[in-house]
């Protein structure tokens, strides 16, 4: 038996196994919904008639979805998922004061509390780095047949999210990268085939990085450097 057949039974199977609970399902796939509202956040970016501006409550509605992924990654990613998702929530209520991005950073800018633990400009910048930090995993996984997902994932952490973390918080993530769900059960989480999730992926990668560019943007354009 060759490993080519062996790697194509696999394929096979899970691919199979993912049909039948997207057949089960009347709703989209969790990557279909998020891919749906990163594009949308795009287009919006894209439009001259928005002169960029960016809702905060359509920022936040979208950036809730990505929560999913996190849990999906397992322990390796659980402080990833609870720091995320605690800083979406406060975001959300915040777009009920303030309409949008911009207005949060310039709030914060007149009140010299950009970096001040708890500001709204802070858990924005944690938010960003969330959709970044899975935008390095999608582009790691994509790059490689590798079963385990350990290096895809490490590779990302120690580029997005590892700079900015404590000492304990790092270790704690590289403890938890040995129960990472292999690249198989991750798609059967998600409820993707190979073929489907690398399309969404693709497409996540693509949406994201302009909102991910605007964010860093609307920082350095207020001369606030991005080393924190």
């Amino acid at each position: 038996m060759t490993l080519g057949w062996r790697w194509k039974h696999r394929a096979a199977a899970i691919n199979d196994m993912a049909e039948m609970s997207m057949g089960d399902a009347t709703s989209p796939t969790p990557l279909t919904s998020i891919v749906e509202a990163f594009e949308k956040l795009a287009k919006i970016l894209e439009s001259q008639q928005q002169e960029g501006d960016l809702h905060l409550d359509t920022f936040c509605q979208a950036c809730s979805l990505v929560s999913i992924l996190f849990s999906c990654l397992g322990l390796a990613f659980k402080f990833a998922e609870m720091e995320y998702v605690s800083k979406v929530e406060t975001l959300l209520q915040a777009a009920k004061t303030y309409d949008t991005l911009e207005n949060i950073l310039d709030f914060d800018v007149a009140n010299d509390t950009v970096k001040s633990p708890g500001s709204r400009s802070r858990n924005l910048r944690r938010v960003r780095q969330g959709l970044d930090l899975i935008r390095a995993i999608f582009e790691n996984f994509l790059a490689t047949n590798d079963d385990s997902l350990k290096e895809a994932a490490s590779t990302a952490y120690a580029q997005v999210c590892a700079p900015y973390h404590t000492w304990a918080v790092r270790t704690a993530v590289a403890a938890g990268m040995y129960a990472l769900p292999s690249r198989d059960q991750l798609l059967i989480n998600l409820k993707e085939t190979h073929q489907s999730a690398e399309i969404k992926m693709k497409q996540y990668i693509r949406a994201a990085l302009p909102v991910i560019q605007y964010i860093d943007n609307l920082y350095l354009s207020r001369n606030i450097v991005l080393d924190w």
